[in-house]
């Protein structure tokens, strides 16, 4: 098991990425807290990952909120008593064009986006670092490297911030045995894709800017959250790491 008796936490777990990396993480041997709002949904998600033989707990967690992280960190550690892995995968997506985005849609965005992955970062560095070292996985996206097409500016502007802070945690906290790096994938197809590639042609429109031709599922970016957690990724660090299909390197 790649990560045995490691304690996570995955933020945004109830459903979809969060919960797929969650249950990767748990199956490879991993103690996983799943943060998020939605209690009765996170709770029912840790519920299934114990029935399937792990170990795994809900935690309340509005990354948006300091008192929470605060919150939530002190209740890990008081369940588990360290912290080894960070995943910042919470995240929003208000989409509207730079023209049409208002000033309050824009600062949730940066809230959820910018703000949770920076507190999330804040309150782990101490624990990781009492306990040797860690690492932190935060959540980007091919608009972390890219000015995409098919994205609204304000999505591409919170994920190049992401890509920026976790860059500079992961120089300054390396001699803490502290690895930070971002996962950047394209299109996953989680059910709220699915939904909103309903329309064929929009659907084509993403397939066709992946050179394997098919859209990133919740088990390829897992796989990769699963690698930077583990010791086979002892020498990975400040990456922006794409699970995109080839979609970067047209």
């Amino acid at each position: 098991m790649r990560l045995k008796d490691r304690v996570a936490l995955v933020t945004g777990a109830s459903q979809g990425l969060g919960l797929a990396i969650a249950s990767r993480f748990s199956r490879e041997g991993a103690v996983v807290f799943l943060g998020d709002i939605k209690e009765e949904q996170g709770r029912a998600a840790a519920g299934e990952l114990t029935l399937e033989g792990g170990r795994a707990w809900f935690v309340r967690l509005d990354v948006a909120d300091e008192e929470s992280w605060r919150a939530a960190l002190t209740a890990l550690i008081e369940k588990a008593g360290k912290l080894d892995v960070l995943v910042n995968n919470a995240g929003i997506n208000i989409r509207r064009p730079i023209e049409e985005m208002s000033v309050a849609d824009l600062d949730t965005m940066l809230a959820v986006n910018v703000r949770g992955p920076f507190l999330g970062i804040k309150h782990a560095l101490p624990l990781m670092r009492r306990n040797g070292g860690g690492a932190i996985i935060s959540m980007g996206s091919v608009c972390s490297l890219i000015g995409h097409k098919f994205t609204h500016e304000a999505y591409t502007t919170v994920k190049g911030a992401v890509s920026q802070l976790t860059r500079s945690v992961a120089v300054r906290y390396a001699g803490d045995n502290i690895r930070a790096n971002v996962l950047c994938p394209s299109t996953v197809e989680t059910p709220l894709v699915q939904e909103v590639l309903k329309d064929p042609e929009r659907l084509r429109e993403r397939v066709g800017e992946v050179p394997l031709g098919r859209l990133a599922s919740m088990e390829d970016v897992a796989a990769a959250a699963l690698y930077l957690a583990s010791d086979e990724a002892a020498f990975i660090n400040g990456v922006n790491f794409p699970v995109d299909g080839g979609a970067t390197a047209w």
